[in-house]
């Protein structure tokens, strides 16, 4: 009897570890993917804004051909 209560506090032991490390996982990962979106974001507008210089360069190539 005492051989099954001792096994059994280990194993409520080996599954509060577990919950721990993947409570920590989850917060990492969590913190990762607010910075990746926090990137993107940045990068998306990067790409608008050269874009728009790519068409005003285009435009005024264009203009510059027309005359």
């Amino acid at each position: 009897m005492e051989a099954n209560i001792i096994g059994l506090e280990q194993r409520i032991e080996t599954l509060i570890s577990e919950c721990k490390r993947l409570s920590s996982e989850n917060r990492n990962l969590k913190t990762e993917q607010s910075s990746l979106l926090t990137e993107k974001t940045q990068l998306k507008e990067k790409n608008r804004l050269a874009c728009s210089r790519l068409e005003k360069i285009v435009e005024k190539l264009r203009t510059l051909e027309d005359q």
